[in-house]
């Protein structure tokens, strides 16, 4: 059975989005200079080979997610390149109930009950599957206990306030940290 791993970047107070006008708390937040180190990097580009499906959550899709790494990965010069080539490479499953269809390239609708969603997914042959998407749609995901594996990048930076993905006790497995030269430290865990 493939697992459903969930990447994130949080804050060290646990929230995934600012709800205060902080500016961008984020060593990186998708934008065109990336400025991660090299190491996590590799880590990154490492955790995406692991995988041949992304899911997300409609808003995300809208947002632009799609055609932003589309786009970067139409330049081969582009350091991002890797990655964004591992995202347009991939199959992409963007979970609504209101769209009637897809309008990005490689990607299918996914309509119906979330848990049965996934689950068929997950029974696929194939690679790892890797989930992003705002607070919502990462909540329901860990509510419905369809993680397997957290990758948490955390940020060195407290907000305050803001969205966070966990809304009650959830018991994780440590199965490794590493702090980066940027500042960042990814925290991966395995669901118990």
């Amino acid at each position: 059975m493939r697992k459903l791993k969930l990447q994130v970047q949080i804050s060290i107070d646990g929230y995934i989005a600012a709800t205060k006008d902080i500016g961008n708390w984020m060593i990186w937040s998708w934008g065109p200079e990336w400025t991660w180190d090299e190491e996590l990097r590799a880590y990154f580009k490492d955790l995406h080979a692991s995988i041949d499906t992304v899911l997300l959550s409609k808003n995300m899709a809208e947002e632009g997610f799609v055609n932003h790494w589309a786009n970067v990965a139409s330049n081969p010069n582009d350091p991002q390149y890797a990655f964004a080539k591992s995202i347009t490479d991939a199959a992409k499953v963007v979970f609504t109930k209101t769209l009637k269809k897809s309008e990005w390239p490689n990607t299918t609708l996914a309509k119906g009950n979330l848990i049965t969603e996934v689950n068929k997914l997950k029974n696929m042959p194939g690679k790892d599957i890797i989930a992003y998407g705002g607070a919502s749609f990462v909540s329901a995901l860990i509510k419905a206990n369809l993680i397997d594996e957290f990758l948490l990048f955390v940020n060195p930076t407290a907000v305050g306030e803001g969205l966070a993905i966990f809304h009650e006790r959830r018991d994780l497995k440590l199965v490794s940290s590493q702090g980066y030269a940027c500042g960042v430290t990814v925290m991966h865990y395995a669901a118990k």
